[in-house]
């Protein structure tokens, strides 16, 4: 057991190690071939103890995995899910520096905004719907502390589920509004049609992903709370992000969400110069 928390803490040093440095490391798998996906939920958790202990905070989750060819091409049969920190949320329409993520790339989410708490075991579609205040547009920056993408299911968990960032957008639609399972989806980077989908590719309805995240978290013990943000996992092939440019989601129904990256840093710890924290108020908006 000691060998195994020392192994956990030593994995968790190494990524907190290429936030600060820009610079990425070698595969854990590779390192530690034995590695379980229970190993790296408790990396990643290392690691939200150590941003918190900075002061940082929880805003929510994302929800990983959640398209079948994915799955299917990490061998895998359920998502993954990662911690949201306020330091990830960036304003829609202020310039992010590329610079600041090591690979990064884009994908359009449909973002659940929560009224009330949620928590497994055994909540249903129904119950998951009854405790969403409003959905909103959303795009996620992933980012690999994990060189070249070269990852196994273990290595992306550890990794805070590939977390780098998250945009929303600025327009609050209430669930019963629209059909996210329908709800069709084009990704336009610096102008250009890159990519097209709808909710339905995330485990079939964004919905799904929050039921699963409820009942997946409920099970250790864990809640989701009131104003706290639940990315359903995307519903395009992940794009390459630009070194400066926009990129915009929109969404049948729900709006769309504006990116604007420019050049202006070195890579470097991501949380060290404060993104802006994603604290969304209750009945109003924040992108």
């Amino acid at each position: 057991m000691g060998d195994a928390h020392a192994r956990r803490e030593q994995a968790a040093e190494l990524l907190l190690s290429a936030y600060a440095t820009g610079a990425p490391i070698e595969p854990l798998t590779a390192t530690w071939p034995g590695l379980t996906v229970p190993d790296a939920y408790a990396i990643q958790l290392a690691q939200v103890r150590h941003w918190t202990a900075a002061g940082d905070e929880v805003k929510g989750h994302k929800v990983g995995l959640t398209a079948a060819a994915m799955r299917r091409q990490l061998g895998v049969f359920e998502p993954d899910y990662g911690h949201l920190m306020g330091s990830m949320f960036e304003l829609e329409g202020l310039p992010i520096a590329a610079s600041r993520f090591l690979a990064p790339r884009i994908e359009p989410e449909i973002a659940f905004v929560l009224a009330r708490p949620l928590s497994g075991p055994g909540v249903t579609a129904a119950q998951a719907a009854a405790a969403v205040e409003f959905v909103l547009p959303a795009l996620e920056i992933i980012d690999s502390r994990i060189a070249d993408w070269r990852i196994t299911l273990a290595d992306t968990i550890a990794d805070n589920a590939s977390s780098g960032a998250v945009v929303l957008g600025g327009r609050p639609t209430p669930l019963h509004a629209v059909n996210l399972r329908l709800a069709g989806c084009t990704l336009h980077s610096g102008g250009a049609l890159v990519a097209t989908g709808a909710g339905g590719a995330a485990l079939g309805s964004p919905l799904n992903a929050l039921v699963w995240l409820a009942n997946t978290l409920g099970e250790l013990g864990v809640t989701l709370h009131p104003g706290q943000v639940v990315l359903s996992g995307s519903v395009t092939a992940a794009q390459p992000v630009p070194a400066s440019g926009v990129v915009t989601a929109t969404f049948g129904g729900l709006g769309s969400v504006t990116a604007a990256f420019e050049r202006d840093q070195e890579p470097g710890d991501q949380r060290s110069g404060g993104g802006q924290t994603a604290d969304v108020e209750r009945g109003g908006s924040d992108g």
